[in-house]
């Protein structure tokens, strides 16, 4: 198998941000944000999705979370849509149902080269720890549109914290399963001959 993996560098007024990435690790991660409960969601991303993942991010938070969250998602999109290069023999397509206690979250993907992002929801509380629950939204549209997604996402629930979490999870292991290697494929899953 070829090697899947890439580190990427986003530097702006507003974030100074290194990610590495290896999509056929082990779930072991490093992450930094200054975000606990964001830092808390990618642990459990990398975790469930199988990716070692590392994360180092320095953001105007004296400002607010949004530029934290929304340039780490556009640094990890970067990264999944490098390490994966051609897309070669991936399975490309996935959907994952997660529960967290009373808290549902649906992820579906394909890996399609054209970012789309719908999400269908309202999380139950507007702030979990530093991070606001909309950015939950954000980080997905985020991912979608840098690594190059189609992704459609739903939750429901009580407790912003669990929706949140079930949405990281999902997310992780649709990914995980859309970019696994199919041994019976050696092009890329496409009429088109290209993703």
């Amino acid at each position: 198998m070829t090697d899947r993996t890439a580190a990427v560098t986003r530097a702006t007024a507003e974030t100074d941000i290194e990610v590495t990435l290896d999509i056929d690790g082990d779930g072991d991660s490093t992450i930094d944000t200054g975000i606990g409960f964001f830092d808390h969601m990618l642990d459990s991303f990398s975790t469930h999705g199988l990716f070692d993942l590392t994360v180092q991010c320095d953001g105007d938070l004296d400002i607010d979370d949004h530029h934290t969250v929304e340039d780490v998602a556009i640094t990890i999109g970067e990264a999944f849509n490098s390490a994966l290069g051609e897309k070669r023999g991936i399975v490309r397509f996935a959907d994952r149902k997660v529960p967290l206690d009373e808290a549902v979250a649906s992820v579906v993907v394909d890996i399609s080269g054209r970012p789309y992002y719908d999400f269908d929801g309202e999380f139950s509380q507007p702030t979990v720890g530093g991070m606001t629950s909309h950015m939950a939204k954000h980080f997905g549209r985020s991912l979608a549109t840098n690594a190059g997604l189609t992704l459609h996402c739903e939750i429901s629930g009580e407790n912003a914290h669990h929706e949140i979490e079930a949405l990281f999870k999902g997310l992780a292991r649709a990914l995980d399963d859309a970019t696994r290697i199919d041994e019976r494929r050696t092009d890329v899953a496409s009429t088109k001959g290209k993703l």
